[in-house]
């Protein structure tokens, strides 16, 4: 048994009936195989262009024959909305149905060919083409599939190709298919020009095949094409009537229960300007982010007047006394393309994020540094997801097994200049080791897991011992003082380092002082090889 699982991203499965207008509110349940085969073959050409014709076409012909489906539970839901249509005018509207199947989104959809085997070669190309299929049905369709090894849903509903009577408790479907005999040939997508050259006994015909279509199939014809040339059913398909359950349809209510409580640890965004910040200016752009979240989360919060503290955001507890631990957030502006501007913001907090808080992550749109070039160029940020630390691992989150510090590591305590441990603040050596003792106590505090002796901290510096971030900063050039009274960042001494575990760690990794506002931040060595074990 051949199998392939399609889970949809978004809880919705967006697709229109051939022979049926939007407006209708019909929905395609289950999928058509003539859609499977032509979305496979979008995926193809698309993403893997150099993936031969001769690997895939056996597949797809073995994949034409009519499959079963296996069906999560699911309902029919629409949305209604206006669009402009400037028949009688500029302010002319007509209404549109957007009519889509909805259904769990971790539910994936089985559509199993029994019969169907594919050698090792086959099972490589067809599992590439498969991963790189992310719609299905209308762009909205947001999906994800894969081969499986197994065609069982708990609770699902089977719809196969009818064969005999009408089972009871089940309807008659009509899905176009296609036709193995017709769908790959070309009698309907190839035009034949001739031409007649000379006269007499000289006289030669040449007749010259093109097709606008790779491959040249009649599954390939357009839908603009069909619709010109008045075909009622495109060319080498064939409908066909599956026995579809009749309570497909039907979900059972779910029982109340309390809502368990939320589990998001990290807000990711994009950071959107026509100047992108330096990634001098680190500190800032996490200060502003902390800023804004704490002015959101208080208006969201606000009863009588009085303003609600997160905790999460501003690592204080309700009478403004520092958290212990660092269980909340960090505010991490990367710089992830390697140009010296930041370009995206990655906030975490190992406590979780309850309700208010993600409420304040989804309305975070824009920051304000204090920037000159921010009155002209304003700060946005586009928010990319929200997850747990088990679901999503973005580049600040590792894992990995070699760490490069992106911003300047700055002490947690002052060098003495006297005493038994003082050390030479002129000496380049006594401040690397002095930095590196500071690092590694650091490293014991927060990750306590780790064995110290197996951890190496390498100074990154130029040929002069001078430290370097990124082959280009110095550690002066970065702005390591908040903007609140008191904060001596600056003053403190401030280095740059490579780390290197010997097995691969998580993230994220910011050390040092000010580490909640990207400093002392390392990211995983960009040439790594780490493979993320897929669900």
């Amino acid at each position: 048994m051949l199998s392939v699982s399609i889970r949809f991203l978004a809880g919705r499965y967006h697709g229109t009936p051939w022979g049926r207008h939007v407006n209708e509110g019909a929905v395609e349940w289950p999928p058509s195989p003539w859609r499977v085969l032509r979305a496979l073959v979008a995926a193809w050409k698309r993403t893997l262009p150099g993936l031969p014709q001769s690997r895939v076409e056996p597949i797809l012909r073995l994949l034409a024959e009519p499959p079963q489906f296996v069906l999560p539970p699911a309902s029919t839901g629409h949305t209604r909305h206006f669009m402009p249509w400037f028949k009688k005018g500029p302010d002319d509207r007509t209404m549109v149905f957007d009519t889509f199947v909805a259904l769990p989104r971790e539910a994936p959809v089985l559509i199993d060919w029994p019969t169907a085997a594919l050698d090792s070669d086959q099972t490589e190309a067809l599992s590439a083409i498969l991963g790189n299929l992310n719609t299905f049905g209308r762009a909205e369709s947001w999906c994800e599939a894969r081969l499986e090894s197994y065609g069982h849903i708990p609770g699902g509903f089977i719809c196969a190709p009818l064969r005999g009577s009408l089972p009871a408790g089940h309807e008659i479907v009509r899905l176009l298919c296609a036709d193995p005999s017709g769908a790959f040939d070309d009698g309907h997508v190839v035009t034949t020009q001739s031409v007649t050259v000379g006269r007499g006994k000289n006289r030669t015909t040449t007749e010259t095949r093109s097709s606008i279509y790779d491959p040249a199939w009649n599954l390939c014809m357009e839908t603009l094409q069909l619709h010109q040339e008045r075909w009622s059913d495109p060319p080498g398909s064939l409908w066909i009537s599956y026995a579809r359950p009749t309570d497909c349809f039907r979900r059972e209510p779910a029982r109340r229960r309390a809502a368990p409580a939320p589990y998001i640890q990290i807000a990711r965004y994009a950071i959107d300007s026509t100047v992108l910040p330096l990634v001098t200016e680190t500190l800032p752009v996490a200060e502003a982010a902390r800023r804004a979240l704490m002015g959101t989360f208080g208006r969201l919060t606000e009863r009588g007047g009085i303003r609600g503290r997160s905790a999460t955001f501003s690592g204080k507890n309700e009478s403004g006394e520092p958290l212990d631990g660092h269980s909340h957030a960090y505010y991490l502006p990367t710089d992830e393309d390697h140009d010296g501007r930041l370009d995206h913001l990655t906030i975490y907090a190992a406590r979780g994020f309850d309700h208010k808080e993600q409420m304040a992550l989804n309305r975070l749109a824009q920051l304000h540094t204090g920037r000159d070039s921010e009155a002209s160029f304003p700060l946005r940020v586009l928010l990319l997801g929200l997850a747990s630390a088990r679901e999503y691992a973005p580049a600040p989150l590792g894992p990995a097994r070699e760490w490069i510090g992106v911003t300047p590591y700055v002490a947690t305590r002052y060098a003495k200049t006297r005493g038994t441990e003082r050390i030479d603040l002129r000496s380049a050596s006594d401040r690397t080791a002095f930095l590196q003792e500071d690092l590694r106590a650091q490293l014991a505090t927060l990750r306590p897991e780790l064995d110290a002796a197996d951890v190496v901290i390498e100074p990154a510096s130029d040929e002069n011992g001078v430290f370097k971030i990124a082959d280009r900063w110095r550690p002066i050039e970065f702005r390591r003082s908040r903007l609140k009274a008191g904060d001596d960042g600056a003053r403190r001494l401030a280095g740059a380092f490579k780390i290197t575990f010997v097995t691969p760690v998580p993230g994220p990794l910011a050390l040092g002082y000010n580490s909640h506002f990207g400093m002392g931040l390392f990211m995983p060595r960009p040439d790594r090889d780490i493979r993320v074990p897929q669900e």
